[in-house]
């Protein structure tokens, strides 16, 4: 039997389905390299357009959890700010079986997350559109506009005081970037005060972007690798 707003038991994993449309991407799936203070828990967002050709873009996005002390997974540090309205979520048990996907995903919501941070971006054609530093201003934006709306005091429509000042303004310099253990150029944006944003085009096309918490980004390792699977 089943209820209304209650998951039962043997719902298939949505991960799995995701993997499936994954296979879509024209180009391999970039990440942070492997290391201690992230785990990558198969959580990739996946977005795309379409025109009477076919499909003409593309981006798969991963989300992390982070360790602060990778050692001591017990220790506190490691627990993200939670409202109150979540930490009763977590902490509810429900009188019904639910399954293990779900429970294992509530029981994430108490570690920090980076959410979408890494992402990988294919448009079928060229394009200033296409360039590294457009493509790093929209991943920025999106992670503003979602994640940061209450820092930034943002109103109801984001777009009007946020999407135009970014996508108009140029990455901030062209830095190294290292991709598959070999260094390559690339930019960044350095001047946001709640994230860090560094990009670089892909040697089989496309663009990798990352756009990290400036708070965390003394845990993290900034280098990039082809994802095969979840780390």
């Amino acid at each position: 039997m089943r209820f209304d707003g209650v998951v039962p038991e043997d719902a298939p994993d949505p991960r799995l389905e995701h993997a499936k449309r994954l296979v879509l991407m024209p180009i391999p799936i970039m990440g942070l390299v492997s290391q201690p203070s992230l785990e990558d828990p198969d959580m990739v967002g996946f977005h795309y357009g379409q025109d009477s050709r076919g499909y003409n873009e593309m981006s798969a996005s991963i989300t992390y959890t982070l360790w602060r002390n990778p050692a001591d997974r017990a220790d506190p540090i490691n627990l993200a700010e939670l409202d109150e309205q979540t930490r009763r979520s977590i902490e509810t048990v429900t009188p019904w079986p639910r399954p293990a996907w779900l429970v294992e995903g509530v029981q994430r919501m108490r570690y920090p997350k980076l959410w979408e941070a890494v992402r990988t971006t294919w448009h079928r054609e060229a394009s200033e559109r296409s360039s590294p530093a457009r493509v790093l201003a929209e991943h920025m934006n999106y992670i503003l506009m979602n994640r940061y709306r209450r820092e930034r005091q943002l109103g109801g429509n984001v777009w009007d005081g946020l999407a135009p000042d970014l996508r108009s303004r140029p990455a901030n310099r062209e830095v190294a970037v290292r991709i598959d253990g070999i260094e390559v150029q690339g930019v960044e944006m350095d001047k946001n005060p709640f994230v860090y944003g560094v990009g670089a085009s892909l040697e089989r096309g496309g663009v990798v972007t990352a756009v990290l918490p400036r708070d965390e980004l003394k845990y993290i390792r900034i280098e990039f690798a082809k994802r095969t699977s979840a780390q």
